[in-house]
């Protein structure tokens, strides 16, 4: 199975002429249709790619550039940006430190077990030989009790556009987030701002990974067990190389193949879960509220 692309500039287009009109002009502006098919491509696969005219290759290919120039930097460097007391929220984490939970849970060892043999994932040997950066995106509550999701951020030396960079492209991937949520939320029967009402200030995250494939370009090495994210939603930039595979709501695994100027977008636990009994959407949202705003933008 081939995921679809979904264009958004054509809801961009209506949405901004529709600051200025009714909630009414919106919806009657013909795109119902595709907002229907973003809420449920997110219920029933779980995934889908989408084309924002607001994220260029270009912006991807920056973006990329300089992670690239930080990671192939020595540990020892990079280690200067870790912060262990803070659980690894903000900085970099090194390789060696993430454990994926098919690891170490049992239950989802015995599910996994049960898929076809087609669809099952490689199983680890150990933590992930990746290297993580962690970098919070948008404004931070003046009040919080959950201090190390909203400490200040790290920036390592001799990177002096290394915060335009990470908030330009941060930035770029929230508002196509929040493009897709109003339009899930249209979808769904939702007030638009059902879902990006409450993203505001919550600890948006970008987390690029980098792997050094001369230490561990061996066939079959599993760089990110498998797993799924905790989120609202999670956004991916293209990678330079292939190797991403994701799981579909059924069960199919797919070999995700992001098309020149696209994103990945997929839905987190919290998604997936009130999905599960859509009448509980609403109750479940407003319930769980701080992390319920999170939005993660990762780069493989």
């Amino acid at each position: 199975m081939e995921l679809p692309v979904i264009d958004l500039a054509p809801y961009l287009a209506i949405a901004d002429a529709g600051n200025r009109g009714s909630e009414s002009t919106k919806r009657a502006s013909g795109l119902t249709e595709l907002c229907h098919e973003v809420s449920r491509l997110l219920k029933e696969t779980g995934a889908l790619l989408v084309k924002d005219p607001r994220c260029t290759a270009e912006d991807n290919d920056r973006f990329i550039d300089m992670m690239e120039k930080y990671f192939e930097k020595p540990a020892e460097f990079k280690r200067l940006q870790e912060r262990p007391f803070l659980h690894y929220q903000v900085g970099v984490t090194p390789e060696g430190v993430e454990v994926p939970r098919s690891l170490v849970d049992e239950e989802m060892q015995e599910k996994l077990r049960a898929m076809p043999k087609e669809h099952q994932p490689l199983t680890p040997k150990g933590p992930d030989p990746k290297w993580r950066y962690m970098w919070r995106v948008g404004p931070r509550p003046s009040k919080t009790r959950f201090q190390e999701l909203n400490s200040e951020p790290v920036i390592p030396e001799g990177f002096p556009e290394w915060k335009e960079t990470m908030d330009s492209w941060g930035y770029k991937m929230i508002s196509a987030i929040e493009a897709v949520a109003e339009m899930a939320a249209i979808g769904f029967g939702l007030p638009k701002d059902a879902f990006t009402s409450l993203m505001k200030q919550g600890p948006h995250l970008l987390a690029p990974t980098g792997s050094d494939l001369k230490r561990y370009g061996q066939e079959g090495t599993v760089f990110a067990g498998y797993h799924y994210d905790l989120n609202f939603l999670t956004i991916h930039g293209r990678s330079r190389f292939p190797g991403l595979n994701i799981w579909l709501r059924n069960g199919e695994k797919i070999e995700v193949k992001v098309p020149i100027g696209c994103l990945l977008i997929q839905t987190g636990k919290q998604v997936r879960d009130m999905s599960t009994n859509f009448h509980c959407l609403m109750m479940m949202v407003l319930l769980v509220k701080w992390p319920a705003n999170q939005v993660v933008c990762c780069s493989w």
